[in-house]
């Protein structure tokens, strides 16, 4: 197995495709919702400990190369 990092739609698009329930997809919902914030959070953090200053739409674009593209 990868051990690339999968985004939130990622996840839930895998989850979609095993055929839930009803019940097991409202769950899956959920859970995605909930690693889209951490996600979210994670980024942000993210940018407030490397500044502006330093190209950071050029190290936002490279860590989603390197993490997300397959």
């Amino acid at each position: 197995m990868s051990n690339k990092q999968q985004t939130a739609v990622e996840w839930l698009i895998g989850e979609i495709e095993l055929g839930l329930s009803y019940k097991g997809m409202k769950s899956a919902f959920h859970k995605a919702k909930e690693l889209e914030k951490q996600q979210i959070i994670g980024a942000h953090l993210t940018g407030l400990i490397y500044p502006l200053e330093m190209e950071a739409t050029k190290q936002a674009e490279q860590y989603y190369n390197e993490t997300f593209n397959q």
